[in-house]
C-alpha cells in the first residue's frame, strides 16, 4: 500500500510541475542537456565540409561549383556556412523539420536562404499515392523542390516530427523541474510555511507581515528571519516524498532526454572511451548526415545531374 500512494503522491507532483506550458524551441534549448545536445551534435556536423561528386565511366572525381561554395563558405545571405548547417540540423532534430530556401536565376543557384520554421506551413493535397505538398512563408507559396528540405519520421518527405512534437511533457517536465530548483536556490532553500495566529490581525499589521515574508523569500533577498509578534506561531510545511528526491527525478529526465537523442553522458562530458565515441559517431551523426545528404540530393541537383552527380558530407575528421 505504501508503494501505491507514494505512486500517487509522485504522479500528482509531476502532473503539478507540468502544466500548461507552450513548448517551443527556445523554451526546449533552456534545459541544459537538451541545448547540450544539439550543440554537440549540430556543431560536429556543422563543421565538416560538403563536396560535390561526379561519377562518370566507373571513375569519380571532386566537382568544385558555386554551390558547395554556398554550402560551406558564404550562403549568400547573413548565416555563414557553418551556421547555416547548424540551423539547419538543429531544426531536424527539435521541430522534425528544416527548410532553405534555394534562389535561382534559371538553371543557377545565387544563394541559400535559412528559414525558421515557425515561418513555414505545409498545404498537402488529399490524394495518399501521388502526394504533393506546397510550402507556405509568409502568405506565399512555393513548390517543394524551391527549398532544401530535410524531414524527420515524416509521411510525406516535407513534414516532419522531433522531440518537440513527441516529447511535450517530458520537454516542459524538465523545464519546470529546473523552475522549481531555480526558486529554491533564489530563496535560499527556506521551506515554505504557514503563520497562524490567536487573534484576527489589523490590515496594517497583516500587510506588514506580508511585506517581511516578501523580504524574506522574494529573489536576491537578504534577508534571514522574521520577527514574529505575540500571538503569532510559524509552522514549517514538510516536504513531499518527491520533493526530497528532486535529484533522482532530475537525473532521470536528464537520462530520457540523452536516450532521445542517441548521446551518451559521457560523450557529452567528455569522458567517453574512443569505443563509445566511436559508437556514437556510427549511431546518432551519421544517420543523420546521410538525411542531410539525401535532402540536398534531391533539390540541390538539376534533374539532368541527378543520374551522376552527388553531394557527400565529408566524415574524415570524425572518423
Amino acid at each position: 500500500m505504501r508503494m501505491r500512494k507514494r505512486a500517487y503522491v509522485e504522479a500528482d507532483f509531476i502532473q503539478a510541475l507540468v502544466g500548461q506550458v507552450v513548448v517551443s524551441k527556445e523554451l526546449a534549448l533552456e534545459v541544459p542537456y537538451i541545448s547540450g545536445c544539439i550543440d554537440l551534435i549540430c556543431g560536429l556536423i556543422a563543421g565538416l565540409p560538403i563536396k560535390l561528386f561526379k561519377e562518370e565511366e566507373g571513375k569519380v572525381k571532386e566537382i568544385q561549383d558555386k554551390r558547395v561554395m554556398l554550402l560551406n563558405d558564404d550562403t549568400g545571405d547573413l548565416l555563414n556556412g557553418y551556421t547555416f548547417k547548424y540551423n539547419m540540423i538543429s531544426d531536424y532534430l527539435l521541430y522534425g523539420n528544416s527548410y532553405a530556401y534555394i534562389k535561382k536565376e534559371r538553371n543557377q543557384v545565387k544563394s541559400l536562404h535559412y528559414v525558421d520554421n515557425t515561418f513555414v506551413s505545409i498545404i498537402e493535397n488529399a490524394d495518399p499515392i501521388f502526394k504533393d505538398v506546397k510550402i507556405n512563408v509568409y502568405g506565399t507559396d512555393y513548390k517543394y523542390y524551391d527549398f532544401i528540405s530535410m524531414a524527420r519520421n515524416t509521411g510525406n518527405g516535407i513534414d516532419g516530427n522531433g522531440l518537440i512534437n513527441n516529447n511535450k511533457e517530458l520537454i516542459t517536465l524538465a523545464y519546470k523541474t529546473l523552475k522549481f530548483q531555480k526558486n529554491n536556490v533564489e530563496t535560499g532553500g527556506i521551506k515554505k510555511g504557514v503563520v497562524k495566529s490567536t487573534k484576527k490581525l489589523q490590515p496594517e499589521a497583516l500587510d506588514a507581515l506580508k511585506k517581511a515574508w516578501r523580504n524574506l523569500y522574494g529573489k536576491d533577498s537578504t534577508e534571514n528571519c522574521i520577527v514574529l509578534n505575540d500571538g503569532l506561531d510559524y509552522k514549517e510545511l514538510a516536504n513531499t516524498a518527491v520533493e526530497m528526491q528532486l535529484d533522482e527525478l532530475s537525473k532521470n529526465i536528464k537520462d530520457q532526454i540523452c536516450s532521445l537523442l542517441k548521446v551518451p553522458l559521457s560523450v557529452l562530458d567528455g569522458t567517453a572511451t574512443e569505443n563509445v565515441y566511436q559508437n556514437f559517431i556510427k549511431l546518432t551523426i551519421i544517420p543523420i548526415i546521410n538525411a542531410f545528404e539525401a535532402a540536398l540530393n534531391q533539390t540541390l541537383l538539376l534533374e539532368r545531374e541527378k543520374s551522376a552527380f552527388y553531394f557527400v558530407i565529408d566524415t574524415k575528421e570524425l572518423l
